[in-house]
This record gives structure tokens, sequence and C-alpha cells, in this order.
């Protein structure tokens, strides 16, 4: 059995939007009949969860709206029920990071929001969800190291930005799009990130298929081992799925499901409680996107459902 935490109200009202923010509720429908899961409504977290990772400033923004560019800087119409929607989503990461910890293992059906900056929001990430849970659980004294893997198609830039200055969280981002000042730049070999001393990256190059990003992964994945993590936050995007309109990879859904087992097994063989997050996915057809991330559950089923 997998604690997942999920609750409604991590849908805000976004109206017709890019971002398909019903494909949380979709997974937990799917997810209510598999008899492995139990879906748990987590907690809120509160001001000082947030202001350990942004700005008083920006958390206002967030809050009542004004300055409205600081307020939609993540690309969201705002209004008045976004900041207990992301308070709840963050929440929910928070959650799964401490039930991984406590059992080895759980998730949110949740963003990890990895574009969010200290002082902004960027590409439909308000709060920084991975980082923000890791500091509070640090803080309790729950944890002392801590890695963060980053498989959505775009690279975390904001996760990047914000672990510069917290050498006890080590980051990999293996990605397919890069990402700037809200913008995505589909050619990695034009533009890339610098990587630094805890956050590092491999770029999967236009496409990508199944044998070259399992390479990449075998060859990037001993990183995350380099100061041995308490814990493992995995962000499992469904974006670099082939009809995804960001993707230039050739990445299907049984390629993306083995991406899914190579990361559990990694967590496994090394004893790494691991939790995961949900991300990415702007198909048309929203019931692809809720494929992969089902199957990241299956893939869990695979590694870790008989103990």
């Amino acid at each position: 059995m997998i604690k997942t935490f999920y609750h409604p109200g991590f849908a805000a009202p976004i109206g017709n939007h890019q971002m398909p923010i019903g494909k949380f509720a979709a997974v937990a429908e799917f997810l209510r009949s598999q008899s492995y899961v139990q879906l748990v409504r987590p907690l809120p977290v509160n001001e000082n969860d947030i202001l350990r990772v942004h700005s008083l400033e920006y958390l206002r923004a967030i809050q009542m709206g004004e300055p409205r560019i600081l307020a939609e800087s993540q690309k969201f119409p705002w209004s008045p029920e976004l900041y207990s929607s992301v308070l709840l989503t963050n929440g929910g990461v928070l959650a799964s990071a401490q039930e991984a910890l406590a059992t080895g293992y759980s998730a949110a059906l949740a963003s990890g929001f990895h574009h969010s900056h200290h002082k902004r929001g960027e590409g439909f990430c308000t709060f920084n969800g991975l980082v923000i849970a890791l500091e509070a659980m640090r803080a309790a004294g729950q944890i002392q190291t801590a890695a963060i893997l980053d498989m959505d198609l775009h690279y975390g830039n904001g996760t990047a930005q914000l672990v510069v200055d917290r050498p006890w969280i080590q980051v990999l981002s293996i990605y397919g799009n890069d990402y700037w000042d809200n913008t995505a730049y589909r050619d990695v070999s034009t533009k890339r990130h610098q990587d630094g001393t805890n956050h590092r990256s491999a770029a999967l190059p236009d496409g990508c298929d199944r044998p070259q990003l399992l390479k990449i992964m075998e060859e990037s994945l001993p990183q995350l081992l380099e100061q041995r993590p308490d814990l493992l936050i995995y962000q499992a995007g469904a974006d670099p799925y082939f009809e995804d309109p960001y993707s230039p990879l050739q990445l299907n859904h049984e390629d993306l499901l083995e991406r899914d087992r190579r990361v559990f097994q990694f967590s496994k063989e090394n004893h790494i409680p691991i939790s995961w997050v949900l991300a990415g996915g702007y198909t048309s057809d929203i019931s692809k996107i809720v494929r992969v991330h089902t199957n990241t559950f299956q893939a869990w089923k695979e590694l870790y459902g008989g103990e």
C-alpha cells in the first residue's frame, strides 16, 4: 500500500488554460480503483514554510493579488483562491516527503513547481514545493541531506537558483527543453544552463529515444549519491511524451514507464526513501497525460508492491 496525497483544492480556478489543471483529479479518480493506493488529504503548509524559501513580497502578492504583475508572474490568472490552492499543493508535497521518509515511499498528485524562484514565479509554478518540503523537514530535524531528481521535459531553473546556497540539497535535472525567463527553448544544443556544485544537468538531444535516455540516466544518476541523501524527491514529468507540443523527444508511454522503473530501481538498490510528484504534460488529449502519470504508479508497484 502506498499513501498518495491529494486534495480537490489542489486545482486553482484558472479557467480554460494551457495547463491541464483537471489532470490531478483524473489521476486520483483512476487511483481510487487501485487497491494498492490509499488517497489521503494533506494539510496546507503555513506562511513560515513558504518564507523559508520565498520572499515576503512575493508571498503577499500571491495572497492579495498586488502587484498584479508579480501575482501573475507564473502565468496563471490571479484569483483569491490561488493562495489557498498552492498552500494545499505544497502541503501535499511535504506530506508525501515525510511519509516517504517514514515508510520508504509515497507520492503526491501535485506538481513540484520547479520554475518558481525566491522572488517570483515562472512557467505555471507559484511556490517551489520541492525546496519548501525539504526545508520544512530540515527545520524539524527530520533530514540533514536530500536529493531532487527532475525529469520534467523542462530544465528546473527555479530549483537550481534556490539550491545554490543550500549545499545540503543535490539536484539532477534530465531535460529536453531549457527554460529561461518564462520561456522554453526547444533545442538544448543552442541554449543551456550552467551547472553548479550541487545542481547538475543532462540534456536529452532532439529525437532522444529509449536507449539514449536510459544511457544518460545510467551515467547521470550516480551523481545523486555523492552526498548520501536521506530522501529523494522525484519530479516525474509527463511532457517528455512524444506527442506533447513542447517535446522534441521520441519517447512513448512504454519508454516513460521504463524511465520510471529505472528511477525506482535506483532508489531501491541504494536504499533511499523516495517521494514523487507529477509534472508537465500539455497534449490536447488529457487521457494521454493521465496515462503517463498512472504508469508511474505501475512502475512503483512492480518494484515495491510486493513489500
